[in-house]
């Protein structure tokens, strides 16, 4: 795959360069060997460096032409005498590293343009607003009065930085991002078309009318957060919205006013969280999952893709469904239907 329209080229490293990165065991293999690129197992070529941690993968192992592997070491017997091999508990993660280092403008959302084609062509900042020094506002964006950005961070076209907003340090703000009424802590990562800070959903509703209720809080956003593209965070309503450090959010992530989310959760694409609701740290929420209003999730809890949470759920568990409900039960619930509706149609288990 020819990556250096978008990506430089890979910098060729050694096999023992690459255990060192990757913190991986060089269990076979010349540590002088050279890797030259990284690629899917079933893809990978010479001088590749490839991956196993999914068990679905394993079928290639006999087949790739990959030099060097990064594999678990329940998949170490199985791989080719002529395969170099590195041996990690966590594949996936040792490669990440490898990425990482070779690619670092892939992590983060990158500039359209360069420092200097910024300079002649730079966005509008308000007189009052502060940056600190190394801060790139690239064309189109503007930084309104008060607003104060840390050093380091970049500041992308089109993108709107609201009256009093204070973004830390290394943050990468995409183009087209809107920004009010908010707080942004250090290494934050905002893609394009995040919209953060506008009005919560909020109504006084009545028969004579709904009567709109002053969204008066803010958004909290703490360090190491990423956020997807098109997601929308609400402002608080009369307390913050809070996203925890390390978290990360997927594209098109709907996240209501008081919401607050705990430390380094995950939130998977089309989730929609209602307002008020809480999450601890280390939750993982599935895609197109729906998180009803002011419930609790707690620590460490995993919720299935496409269900729905009416109530709270306890620290540490696995849920699923609609509504969400202990995993074991609502597979088995699932099941025990698949049969009633087989026997009604006069199937049998061959069928």
């Amino acid at each position: 795959m020819d990556r250096s329209r978008f990506f430089p080229s890979f910098a060729s490293l050694r096999l023992d360069e690459v255990a060192r990165l990757s913190g991986a065991e060089l269990v076979r293999g010349d540590p002088s060997a050279e890797i030259t690129g990284v690629a899917p197992i079933e893809q990978a070529g010479e001088g590749d460096l490839t991956f196993l941690d999914n068990p679905k993968y394993a079928r290639h192992l006999q087949t790739t032409q990959a030099t060097a592997c990064l594999c678990a070491p329940k998949y170490a017997a199985k791989v080719p005498d002529g395969l170099m091999l590195l041996q990690s508990v966590e594949p996936y993660r040792a490669y990440a590293r490898v990425l990482a280092g070779a690619f670092p403008e892939a992590v983060a959302p990158t500039g359209f343009g360069s420092a200097a084609e910024d300079a002649a062509i730079a966005g509008t900042v308000h007189p009052t607003a502060r940056l600190e020094d190394g801060v790139r506002v690239e064309a189109g964006a503007v930084i309104g009065p008060l607003a104060e950005i840390g050093s380091g961070t970049l500041i992308g076209a089109g993108a709107v930085i609201g009256r009093a907003v204070a973004v830390g340090r290394g943050c990468r703000i995409a183009p087209n991002v809107t920004i009010q009424h908010a707080l942004i802590g250090n290494r934050v990562m905002i893609h394009p078309g995040v919209q953060v800070g506008q009005d919560g959903f909020g109504f006084a509703m009545g028969p004579g009318g709904h009567l709109k209720v002053a969204q008066i809080g803010r958004v909290i956003i703490q360090d190491d957060v990423e956020i997807g593209a098109n997601t929308t965070i609400d402002r608080g309503a009369n307390r913050d919205t809070v996203i925890g450090e390390g978290t990360k959010i997927d594209n098109q992530v709907q996240i209501g006013h008081n919401v607050e989310i705990g430390r380094h959760c995950v939130i998977v694409a089309q989730v929609g969280i209602s307002g008020s609701a809480k999450l601890g740290d280390y939750v993982a929420i599935g895609g197109k999952t729906g998180i009803n209003g002011h419930v609790t999730i707690g620590d460490g809890a995993q919720i299935a893709s496409v269900s729905v949470v009416h109530s709270d759920v306890p620290p540490g568990v696995r849920w699923g469904g609609v509504p969400a409900r202990a995993a074991k039960d609502w597979l088995r619930e699932e099941m025990v239907m698949i049969r009633m509706a087989r026997r009604e149609l006069g199937l049998d288990d061959k069928d």
